[in-house]
């Protein structure tokens, strides 16, 4: 054979044309994919192996191309195969609808990251934009320009709800296993040796969104990890921040920052992301065009939304609103208001579920999956939880926790003593449910912990109750990659199209309110309804008792629309 390598161009789709089912085969994977290189590359292993057998080698052809030693011969890293399934072909798809519909602020970040990974030099970047400007479009973007290319993105974030809206997101606390009680000496619990390791050595990109949400800890706790862990690499690379691996953190600082329990403004400022010791080190990128501008019908609307977006602004800013003792008493307008009389709450729930009960019985899965009602405390929470349980005609099944001390405490005798079952039985605390939770078919309920992060069932992710076993809880996933999918839940622990906001009680968070209010925009009401101006007050010190706080603001319901 005179020309070997105009054979090999001609018949490698012939000669390779059962690699990726063996590779998927071996690994038990269906959703596995590779791209035509890896192909092309495992294939001429394979003819590298039978000239071996018979004495020869590649090497014996100079004109034929050589494998480049990166062979798939059974993956059995998990977390890698993960991050290997995802359709390429598809992506590219996506890749090319995306890249024409950016921005020009937005194809300059795109660009400016792409090439700082193409570098590979290492960068930290903070991508800075209010509500609506097009972040979560971005990390979508970059995101399926390295995955179509087989390149690995590790998308976080600070909170469940945000990581759903990422593709293959997860909470950064559970990816980088982050400690949950940190400190300024916490690192996070990544060993080497271990699969997840691996996965990071092979990382191009970490995309970080709601970064601020974040106490700094984390992020100097993934800093030292990164960096001991590549220490050992022996290029100048692993000495960067993150260990040399490119991340991308974004947010608004307008919007919730790490609660300090007790902390005033001082705390919390020194708690933030810019009070990491790499901030001066990060490349702050802006957006500043609200694109949610571009969604009014008519010229009414846009200076509507122009109007309701510069006062939402003002509000993230701090420009409205009179302190008072340390808190902000900010005046929402009559347009945003129902009217307060006793049918408020009534007016509010038919407002974001109209027609509630027969959307119940007809397990609307759309319908609910687009709506919910925010409020600041789980007190009220679980009052509008009663309120519309009562409503439901289906038979209300409960179910009771099991509540110990951990026999590992130091002081257990005393401890089981003190917290006995009945005790731990009353407690009721944010991300826990409560000791008794009453379910009926055809209800939305949140998920309060991760189960399967892969699967999209991690906290915050929304499920519609199908069917209440003795020990499970069946639901169909309402948010998230895996919408529609039947799963039943052993334990229960988003872009909305209608939301409403009770408000019985002041917010007691920097940035609750503005979050809130970030996710919708003004929903008129009629003339011949009566309306009223109510006050919030947002609290910057201590969180508001629980119990004794009604009476701090006038109470409200508000009532708005995407």
């Amino acid at each position: 054979m005179c020309r070997p390598e105009h054979v090999w161009d001609s018949c490698w789709k012939y000669l390779s044309d059962d690699i990726l089912h063996r590779q998927r085969q071996v690994i038990g994977r269906q959703d596995f994919h590779m791209s035509d290189e890896e192909i092309k590359n495992n294939a001429l292993a394979e003819i590298e192996k039978i000239l071996q057998g018979n004495g020869k080698s590649l090497d014996d052809f100079p004109s034929m191309p050589k494998p480049n030693g990166v062979i798939f011969c059974g993956i059995h890293n998990k977390l890698i195969l993960d991050e290997m399934c995802y359709d390429r072909a598809f992506l590219s798809e996506e890749l090319n609808k995306y890249l024409s519909c950016l921005t020009d602020e937005q194809r300059k970040v795109y660009d400016t990251i792409i090439q700082a990974v193409n570098k590979n030099k290492g960068g930290v970047f903070f991508l800075y934009g209010f509500g609506g400007t097009g972040k979560t479009f971005v990390w979508k973007t970059l995101s399926a320009s390295f995955r179509s290319k087989g390149q690995i993105v590790l998308n976080v974030a600070s909170s469940g709800i945000a990581a759903e809206l990422l593709p293959g997101g997860r909470t950064a606390h559970s990816r980088f296993a982050i400690p949950i009680d940190i400190n300024e000496d916490s690192t996070c619990n990544i060993k080497k040796g271990t699969p997840l390791v691996e996965l990071l050595s092979k990382t191009k990109l970490i995309i970080w969104d709601e970064a601020p949400m974040s106490h700094r800890f984390c992020f100097e706790s993934l800093d030292k990890s990164l960096r001991d862990i590549f220490k050992d690499d022996n290029n100048d690379v692993s000495k960067n921040p993150f260990g040399g691996i490119i991340i991308v953190l974004g947010g608004d600082f307008r919007q919730i920052l790490p609660v300090v329990p007790y902390g005033g403004r001082q705390e919390i400022v020194h708690a933030t992301i810019n009070s990491f010791y790499l901030w001066d080190y990060c490349q702050v990128l802006t957006f500043t065009k609200n694109l949610r501008l571009q969604t009014a019908s008519s010229n009414q609307n846009l200076v509507e939304l122009r109007d309701f977006f510069d006062w939402l602004l003002k509000v993230g800013d701090g420009e409205i609103g009179d302190d008072v003792d340390g808190e902000s008493i900010i005046e929402i307008p009559e347009e945003m208001l129902i009217e307060d009389d006793v049918n408020g709450l009534a007016q509010l729930v038919d407002f974001v579920y109209p027609d509630f009960l027969g959307r119940i019985d007809d397990q609307d899965i759309k319908f609910f999956q687009e709506r919910c009602i925010l409020s600041p405390t789980i007190k009220d929470v679980a009052m509008l939880n009663d309120y519309l349980m009562c409503n439901i005609k289906s038979v209300e099944k409960s179910y009771l926790s099991s509540n110990s001390v951990c026999k590992d405490d130091l002081d257990f005798n005393t401890s089981q003593q003190t917290y006995a079952p009945k005790v731990l039985n009353t407690f009721i605390a944010s991300g826990f449910p409560d000791h008794k939770v009453s379910f009926k078919v055809g209800i939305p309920a949140m998920l309060l912990r991760n189960i399967d992060q892969s699967s999209g069932l991690c906290n915050g992710t929304r499920l519609l109750i199908t069917r209440l076993g003795n020990h499970v809880v069946e639901g169909k996933i309402l948010s998230g990659k895996s919408v529609g999918q039947s799963i039943l839940i052993p334990w229960m622990g988003q872009t909305l199209s209608h939301v409403g906001i009770y408000l019985p009680r002041p917010v007691f968070s920097h940035g609750q309110l503005y979050v809130a209010l970030s996710r919708v925009k003004i929903g008129m009401l009629d003339d011949d309804q009566g309306d009223f101006v109510g006050t919030m007050n947002y609290a910057t010190s201590a969180p508001p008792d629980s119990h004794e706080d009604a009476n701090a603001s006038l109470p409200g319901h508000m009532k708005v629309e995407l």
